[in-house]
């Protein structure tokens, strides 16, 4: 009794004193941890697999719920389990956003098959206006937009998809693995449910991506494989991608007798959206001539003869004979005269300099030199430095 007694005030005193002292912050922050760690892995297993059920465990649908079997709480220590499946539309709405959001073109049109709720998600143009703008934004300018627009207008009246073909959506899909299986649900499907709208940003994109779509812009050093006098120059061209060597097919507008050439494995860096609303046959309104200093960078129009387009050739303001250069006493800037100096041809070449007026500055010519139109001056470093990476390894004749 009194042994009993004597161990029941002990752990009295004991109990006392830790309610008393405070723990230690190392165990609190060892608790805090813990839990964190334990929610940040169950919630990354639990939509890794909502998301994989989604992609893999069925097409048409998502499993919100498990069977009755599969209910029983797995007693695993060394994995976090869950004895409840969720749906990737049981995911918050900002939750699946973001998800959405950092999905690549092919994830979004992966998804998009899922379910009719999902595929209006995954066509939303809120998503796949920045795949656009990342991957294509350079290269396209106001004129591929117009095309793209009467493209649209000439197709709304009929269906998107050509009976027989594979759509765009399923032409970029076969291009990530085997999906014979997505393409047997589809055809047991109407056409209706999983045609891409076409006035939508991913309609666009896909078009692009598989090359239906010819659109309008700018190549530097065009037919580069055999013509050198081309070398530091850009013309326009009709343009159409080809996924499978990622580079792309130009055709050149006729002029003269000629027809239309074609130039295949134009790279990316060989294009440019244009730089202004001039058409290639039409001379450019000049609104620099008073700005123009020696040393600026400018961009000239040119053609061999009138039946030909412009194209634009990258040059250099020069100093007029009677100046010698010296900044101090330089007043070129005052003369009528503008000289241009294209570098890239060796000194005396008849191509090396050429004068305009400033004051009254036309189409200047001859059926001989060529015809000088409307002039750019470059403003903007990235496009100077473009010009530059394309200088050419020898002085041209």
């Amino acid at each position: 009794m009194l042994f009993f007694l004597i161990t029941c005030f002990s752990f009295f005193l004991l109990s006392h004193s830790f309610s008393i002292r405070p723990l230690p912050s190392w165990v609190s922050e060892i608790r805090l941890s813990s839990s964190l760690w334990f929610w940040k892995e169950l919630s990354f297993f639990t939509i890794y697999r909502s998301i994989k059920n989604s992609l893999f465990g069925g097409f048409w649908g998502i499993p919100s719920k498990m069977s009755s079997t599969e209910k029983t709480p797995l007693h695993k220590v060394e994995n976090v389990e869950v004895g409840l499946e969720m749906g990737l539309l049981d995911l918050p709405e900002l939750v699946l956003e973001c998800i959405l959001e950092r999905l690549p073109p092919e994830g979004l049109c992966s998804l998009g098959g899922v379910c009719s709720s999902l595929r209006d998600r995954c066509m939303s143009d809120y998503f796949w206006k920045r795949h656009m703008k990342d991957k294509w934004g350079r290269i396209l300018g106001r004129a591929a937009y117009r095309e793209w627009q009467w493209h649209m207008a000439s197709r709304k009246d009929s269906d998107t998809l050509e009976q027989g073909k594979p759509n765009g959506l399923m032409r970029l899909l076969s291009r990530f693995g085997p999906l014979s299986w997505i393409r047997s649900r589809l055809s047991n499907s109407t056409p209706q449910r999983n045609s891409v709208p076409v006035d939508s940003i991913m309609s666009w994109y896909l078009a692009l991506e598989t090359g239906r779509f010819w659109f309008p812009a700018q190549v530097y050093n065009r037919e580069q494989s055999g013509h050198v006098g081309f070398m530091l120059s850009c013309y326009d061209a009709e343009l159409s991608y080809d996924s499978h060597t990622d580079t792309f097919q130009a055709r050149y507008p006729p002029h003269g007798r000629k027809t239309v050439a074609i130039e295949n494995g134009v790279s990316w860096d060989r294009l440019r959206a244009p730089p202004v609303e001039t058409p290639p046959h039409d001379l450019h309104m000049s609104d620099c001539l008073n700005e123009l200093h020696p040393g600026d960078h400018i961009e000239i129009q040119w053609r061999r003869n009138k039946e030909f387009p412009y194209g634009w050739w990258y040059g250099v303001v020069g100093h007029l004979e009677s100046c010698d250069g010296n900044e101090s006493y330089c007043r070129c800037h005052n003369s009528e005269t503008v000289v241009l100096e294209f570098n890239q041809y060796t000194p005396g070449s008849r191509w090396r300099r050429t004068s305009i007026n400033r004051k009254d500055h036309r189409e200047e010519g001859n059926e001989a030199d060529g015809f000088y139109g409307g002039i750019r001056k470059l403003c903007r470093n990235d496009e100077i430095s473009v010009w530059k990476q394309l200088w050419p390894a020898e002085v041209l004749e």
